[in-house]
């Protein structure tokens, strides 16, 4: 047993485990990437993250924005696609294939195709609303419109995968309360609030919680699509991470950053994982 896992183990510690205690160690020195003199200066880093008003006034709010909007509305898209593709109706397979294609797509080519869409100059669906006499709007030059973008992104590649799993729950509820429901004559929205929704809670919560916790730390779309401007204003964690270190070459800044962000996202998780079980537990 111990052979059988020891290649996917190694593979763990060797690009995992390993790069984490590298960069916790660089969150504690002078580790500059083009003076690397990597001296010992405790828990300066920590402090300058936690003083910057960028972080503190952009990076954490956006964050927390864009994990709070993704998930709800990739939720309720999800649930109400799936609710769709649950009757049957003619050409129901091809629908679902057209559905699910945005998760196949790699997000940087998603998030590369909504900018160019999206382009204040020459961008498809920019033309189309100025043909059809909307007023021109700063898509990725202003940071409401560059945020609803990447929110729309976000949405347009989640919401499949909200889809496929509540769809497979839809298809394994039993069908003896639906039946007492036709025969007591409920009507289809009291179905869905009293029998539907409470039996898809389970899997619903722990959809949130998943796709919460990776919400966190979203950067391709971000970063194709904005790179966290205008002036960093659609900055977020990741994104804030990669900038200190790999723009501004400052390593150990950057691993500051990514550590505090691990820090965060343990408290949300740990949040989550005790409202997950509170829910659960209402639920039964």
């Amino acid at each position: 047993m111990l052979l059988l896992v020891a290649p996917a183990a190694l593979v763990l510690v060797c690009f995992q485990i390993i790069p984490i205690f590298i960069g916790m160690n660089a969150s504690f020195r002078d580790w500059s990437l083009v003076n690397p003199a990597k001296t010992w200066i405790g828990l300066k880093h920590y402090k300058d993250v936690l003083s910057d008003p960028v972080f503190l006034h952009t990076v954490l709010p956006n964050t927390f924005l864009l994990m709070v909007s993704s998930v709800v509305l990739s939720l309720a898209s999800g649930l109400g696609l799936a609710l769709l593709l649950n009757k049957p109706f003619l050409g129901r397979p091809v629908v679902r294939t057209v559905i699910l294609l945005p998760l196949t797509v790699a997000p940087v080519i998603t998030a590369t195709m909504i900018r160019w869409s999206f382009n204040d100059q020459f961008g498809v669906i920019t033309t189309l609303l100025n043909v059809l006499g909307f007023p021109e709007v700063g898509w990725l030059s202003d940071k409401w419109p560059s945020f609803s973008l990447i929110i729309l992104t976000d949405v347009w590649i989640w919401a499949p995968w909200f889809t496929i799993i509540i769809l497979a729950a839809l298809q394994g509820l039993p069908k003896e309360p639906f039946e007492a429901a036709q025969i007591d004559a409920s009507g289809p929205w009291k179905t869905f609030t009293h029998i539907t929704l409470p039996m898809l809670k389970p899997v619903i919560i722990v959809c949130v919680l998943i796709r919460s916790i990776d919400a966190f730390r979203t950067f391709d779309q971000v970063w194709i699509l904005t790179g966290g401007g205008p002036a960093r204003e659609t900055e977020v964690f990741s994104v804030y991470a990669y900038v200190e270190a790999f723009v501004h070459l400052d390593y150990g800044k950057g691993a500051a950053a990514a550590g505090l962000g691990a820090l965060i996202m343990l408290v949300v998780g740990i949040g989550l994982y005790k409202l997950v079980n509170r829910l659960m537990e209402v639920s039964r």
